[in-house]
């Protein structure tokens, strides 16, 4: 089954590893603590004050602050010292986009003489924020990159740790495993308690995975340790994974490690923990117990979502506030500098106003041309692809059967009702192909007549094998839905049935539809032979689905096995 959803994470450990890199040398004896800009000083003190104390709000604000004042020609290692900490505040919060934003910017500063722990702190937190939107080949690719700047064996091992963790969320765990077992040979892993017992309980987790006889003893040994250490979000971890691995043979245990994982959470005040661990609570209980659960895991999802906004509202209204702040001291010194010089030099004042004038008209002719010329490029560019797409349907669907018409009609008696007969289906075979294809590349009616239009071209698939029923279309308000969406619905609908006439070879396609609050879900389901991942990714109408889906914002999951039929739920805002 192909679900395109995060396994199980470990953020604990990415987050520990970007403490203990960016904690390392943070402040040079001729970088860190500058002798000339007391601006610096004093917004980095009041930033650090504020971290210390998890005021986060304020804490961002002052690094920005500490940020801007500096020079950017002179100052790029202290620029990126607090941008590495704008990024984990921003990360702490959930805000994984807006973290890899501040630390890509980071990145612009780097010079060959930077620090290298700094190098390695950004391509790390990147690495923990890709990781947490799901692109894991970026993940790893950040954390080699760290690897590569790391300049001791722990924190190598640490990075290590951590690509192991990308192979477990992609299901690789054979990758995982291969990747954690040099580590537990490591000296350096082995006089470290965290991360030894960090290594034992991916390993054994994996193992789990896998089906090996050692993932208990692996688990058990790091939830040891963890409790030894007094490690409260490890054992966190460990008790989920213990969760996990009793949870089908036996229920009462894994229902045990999940009243513990939530109640380690709840003291630590780890709000995503207690999330996972309430989701397990739900799994392993039923009737009452399990809606008091739901109704808890509802309640603080919530209630967290809606602290993050408003923390992510907050950091964006920071920024974009400096920003207006600092173009306004530039816009004003420029204005004090450019009325000093119309002072200084009045007698060609029309002359630079004219030539100014002059600039901005040729400019604007300029972008005015080049945007005509693109546009009109793009459209070029459009038809021909519609042209070259319809030439190949033609050439693929119809130049074969008008070929064996045209040759039947010549070689064969029509005088006889049967010939006649057969001819009569080729050519009426030929027209209804002919339809289709006019109709895949018509205009889409999006006003009042869409929905007559959609199930016109819904029931066109249709045919003596192949029953298509559609559930809850009418109750749609499709009047409140952008006629873009509109379009991208009646395409995606169009190319999942010409994929199942293609490949399904089923005999029923139910469509349902259901309109909650402001979105519309949208589920497809056949009883056709289904697919793989591999012939999945392969099918280009499937993606073109999936990248229509995309362009609107919209969340699309497929779930397929070979032999099992075929599902795809979407999602789309209204």
């Amino acid at each position: 089954m192909v679900q395109k959803k995060l396994h199980f994470p470990i953020i604990i450990l990415l987050l520990a590893t970007f403490y203990t890199l960016s904690s390392c040398k943070k402040e040079q004896p001729n970088n860190s603590k500058p002798k000339t800009n007391t601006n610096y000083s004093a917004y980095l003190t009041l930033a650090e004050k504020h971290m210390a104390n998890q005021e986060n709000d304020s804490a961002f604000y002052y690094y920005n602050k500490s940020k801007l004042a500096c020079n950017v020609t002179t100052d790029s290692e202290k620029i990126i010292y607090s941008l590495l900490k704008m990024s984990i505040i921003q990360q702490n919060e959930g805000d994984y986009s807006s973290s890899e934003t501040t630390a890509t910017e980071a990145i612009s500063f780097f010079q060959k003489t930077t620090n290298p722990y700094y190098k390695c702190a950004v391509y790390n937190i990147l690495g923990i924020n890709y990781e947490n939107l799901l692109d894991f080949d970026n993940a790893i690719t950040n954390y080699n990159l760290a690897y590569q700047e790391a300049t001791d064996e722990l924190q190598k091992a640490i990075l290590q740790n951590n690509v192991a963790v990308v192979y477990m969320d992609r299901h690789e765990y054979q990758r995982a495993i291969q990747t954690l077992m040099p580590l537990t040979l490591k000296k350096e892993v082995l006089n470290n308690s965290e991360n030894y017992a960090r290594v034992l309980d991916n390993l054994g987790f994996s193992y789990y995975k896998i089906g090996n006889s050692k993932s208990l003893d692996h688990l058990n040994q790091s939830l040891k340790i963890r409790k030894q250490i007094k490690d409260d979000f490890g054992m966190i971890a460990s008790y989920m994974h213990l969760s996990e691995f009793h949870k089908k043979n036996k229920p009462k245990p894994s229902n045990d490690y999940a009243h513990l994982a939530y109640e380690k959470a709840t003291k630590i005040n780890s709000v995503d923990d207690r999330l996972k661990s309430l989701a397990l609570l739900i799994e392993n209980s039923s009737g009452n117990e399990s809606k008091e659960f739901s109704i808890l895991h509802l309640h603080i999802n919530d209630s967290i979502n809606k602290v993050r906004q408003k923390a992510k509202n907050q950091f964006a209204k920071i920024k974009y506030d400096s920003k207006k702040e600092r173009e306004e001291n530039l816009n004003l010194k420029t204005q004090k500098a450019e009325n000093a010089l119309l002072l200084e030099r009045q007698k060609n004042r029309n002359l630079i106003l004219y030539l100014i004038i002059g600039i901005i008209i040729m400019i604007s002719v300029t972008i005015y041309n080049y945007l005509v010329a693109k546009n009109k490029r793009e459209k070029i560019k459009t038809s021909y692809d519609t042209e070259t797409r319809i030439a190949k349907k033609l050439h693929d669907e119809l130049s074969n059967d008008v070929y064996h018409t045209m040759a039947f009609a010549e070689t064969q008696d029509l005088s006889t009702s049967q010939n006649k007969e057969i001819l009569l289906t080729n050519l009426d075979t030929i027209y209804s192909r002919t339809r289709n294809i006019s109709r895949e590349n018509s205009t889409v009616e999006t006003g009042t007549l869409f929905v007559s239009h959609l199930k016109e071209m819904m029931s066109g698939f249709n045919t003596d094998n192949v029953n298509v029923l559609t559930n809850g279309i009418d109750l749609v308000d499709w009047l409140a839905i952008e006629s873009n969406k509109k379009i991208i619905v009646y395409r995606i609908l169009q190319e999942l049935l010409v994929n199942m006439k293609k490949h399904s070879q089923c005999s029923l396609v139910v469509l349902t539809f259901k309109q909650n609050e402001k979105k519309l879900q949208i589920n497809y389901t056949d009883n056709g032979v289904g697919t793989t991942i591999e012939q999945l990714n392969s099918k280009n109408g499937l993606q073109n689905v999936e990248n229509r889906i995309q362009a609107i914002k919209g969340i699309i999951t497929f779930e397929t096995k070979s032999n099992k039929g075929f599902k795809v739920q979407f999602i789309i805002p209204i």
